[in-house]
């Protein structure tokens, strides 16, 4: 019993929309294959890469109202202080913005920052960049929710990338959510924004390695101020 239940913690469910790619890449795999062998095993290497990518682990979320919890894997990339773009509807007033950019070897499913009911869903075609330029929040394409909260308006932006084509968001207009829910992923690499109202205090740094539904990013109704970080 202890060997299975090792075994299960070890296996990581996959997302149901990775299905089709990993099909498709082991298919691939087996007709490179009938060419030329070598060819069959760098498919089946990028076949193991594509299972990985779209991996959806489980993960154990903090269900303090005050807290805004991380809705990526990656690395943060940015907290500074924008006007959200225009889409979302929240206004030309500055707001804090906390960008988490995922790379290639991330895990992809995009999990709420907060708890709240979807106020807004704003899909904007737009460019492929590298989704780690600050630029890439209003030229990218891009899909945002907007979500409201006992703190207020709170925004939380997927932002396609140099090699991610496609934005998927199963989340719609007055859907309520919980903090650490799923509700959309990108393919393959991109990046999410968090917008926060006044009274959030980042606790976060760039640099930092974040992992959706688990690491804070930023805390309301504190009196500790703004995190400040070193990288060493």
């Amino acid at each position: 019993m202890d060997l299975i239940r090792s075994i299960r913690q070890t296996l990581v469910p996959i997302h149901r929309a990775g299905y089709p790619f990993i099909a498709i890449f082991l298919v691939v795999s087996i007709l490179i294959g009938l060419i030329w062998l070598p060819l069959f095993w760098i498919g089946l290497l990028l076949t193991i890469w594509c299972v990985y990518f779209f991996r959806d682990p489980r993960r154990a979320t903090p269900l303090d109202p005050d807290l805004v919890i991380s809705p990526a894997d990656g690395k943060v990339s940015a907290v500074t202080t924008v006007v959200p773009p225009l889409e979302m509807g929240m206004g030309n007033a500055p707001m804090t913005r906390i960008s988490v950019f995922m790379n290639v070897f991330n895990c992809h499913v995009n999990r709420m920052p907060i708890s709240g009911r979807i106020k807004r869903v704003a899909y904007t075609k737009g460019r492929f960049l590298n989704a780690d330029l600050d630029k890439a929040s209003t030229e990218n394409e891009r899909n945002a929710l907007v979500v409201e909260t006992e703190h207020g308006l709170v925004g939380c932006v997927q932002i396609a990338g140099l090699v991610a084509r496609r934005i998927i968001c199963w989340t719609r207009v007055d859907d309520d959510m919980e903090v650490g829910e799923r509700f959309g992923l990108i393919r393959f690499g991109s990046r999410l924004d968090v917008f926060l109202p006044a009274g959030a205090e980042p606790r976060v740094s760039v640099g930092q390695t974040a992992v959706a539904g688990e690491t804070v990013i930023a805390e309301f109704r504190s009196s500790k101020g703004p995190t400040v970080g070193r990288v060493g």
